[in-house]
């Protein structure tokens, strides 16, 4: 089942009871009406936690932001506004659990590790702009925590040297294929990148992380093979916050992780093989040997007597040697099956 995490990142707005709405949300029932099934929910929610002393350069922080999007005179303002605690973390972590999610964190920094003195994630997240950041990667790693990366600001150089570090502590990793383009167009999504990870990594789950509108993308990067597949997630996408526009509101949400379950259910194996529910089907519309014209009884069956016609219960074209040559028991109308039990 594909590993389905619903990313909060900064959408809460520096509340920890928006936080809350936000996991609600995630966790309503995911009905399909038309076939009337209960399918399996998001798995996880994600949040993300910076330690602003080890985020930006002070003249980045002292800089003005008059973003419409704001919540500070200047961008270090704003970004503290945006931060939860490590407190608030915990609180949003047992809430979730509470409800039956995993919880994964993005850590940003070394300092950020902290925050594991009052809780375990289910996963570790990293960043796409931390993939470089080895040092951290080497920390993250020692925890034995299990780790997702993604992979939207890296090339192969990049993943390799990342996945390097991990593994010297653990192989329990997942790769996210991901395109740090917000939102990303159509034409750079590459899902074939899926492909080509699960080819050269295949030691690694391999999934996406998605930043297009939409939710057809996610659905797509299932069909290929993706293990897990992370969005962004809101209460309302005209809230306030640079993240908002770019996510899911609760009918997404609820479209999405439908459409990924139904994909799941969709794949099947690989072969082709009669399906047992087609049966009625193909009794009803598959054609079989039928007259061309009124044959009396005693008569013997040319191909010439014969044509196809539906339903599909009787004798096939591939098998009309059963037929030609034999001897008609009764009178059988034009247009009218012939069974096996109507020839000598």
């Amino acid at each position: 089942m594909t590993y389905i995490i619903g990313e909060i990142g900064q959408n809460h707005n520096g509340s920890v009871d928006i936080a809350k709405l936000i996991i609600d949300l995630v966790n309503k029932p995911v009905i399909d009406k038309l076939f009337d099934l209960e399918l399996p929910r998001i798995n996880a929610i994600k949040l993300t936690k910076r330690d602003l002393a080890e985020e930006l350069t002070q003249s980045q922080m002292m800089a003005p932001y008059n973003s419409p999007h704001s919540f500070g005179k200047t961008y270090g303002e704003h970004r503290a506004k945006l931060e939860l605690s490590n407190e608030q973390h915990f609180e949003v972590y047992q809430y979730a659990k509470e409800l039956g999610l995993d919880f994964v964190e993005t850590l940003c920094s070394i300092g950020t590790l902290s925050l594991l003195e009052l809780f375990e994630p289910d996963y570790l997240k990293v960043a796409s702009r931390d993939l470089t950041n080895l040092p951290l990667l080497d920390a993250m790693a020692q925890t034995q925590i299990p780790i997702i990366i993604s992979t939207g600001m890296a090339g192969k150089k990049e993943l390799d040297q990342a996945l390097e570090v991990i593994s010297k502590h653990h192989g329990n990793i997942s790769i996210l294929h991901c395109v740090s383009e917000y939102p990303t167009q159509p034409a750079h999504v590459n899902l074939n990148t899926i492909d080509y990870l699960k080819e050269n990594y295949s030691q690694y789950r391999i999934g996406y992380s998605d930043h297009t509108i939409g939710i057809s993308t996610p659905v797509a990067a299932v069909a290929k093979g993706a293990e897990v597949i992370e969005k962004h997630i809101t209460i309302d996408r005209d809230m306030k916050g640079t993240d908002q526009k770019g996510s899911l509101g609760p009918e997404g949400v609820w479209r999405m992780v439908r459409d990924i379950r139904l994909m799941e259910m969709s794949l099947g194996k690989k072969e082709i093989y009669f399906e047992p529910a087609t049966q009625a089907a193909r009794k009803k519309l598959e054609r079989s040997l039928a007259t061309n014209k009124e044959l009396p009884a005693g008569h013997i069956i040319s191909l010439e007597d014969l044509h196809l016609l539906s339903p599909g219960d009787g004798v096939k074209w591939a098998d009309k040697d059963q037929l030609i040559g034999k001897k008609v028991k009764r009178a059988i109308p034009a247009d009218e099956l012939i069974y096996l039990q109507d020839i000598e």
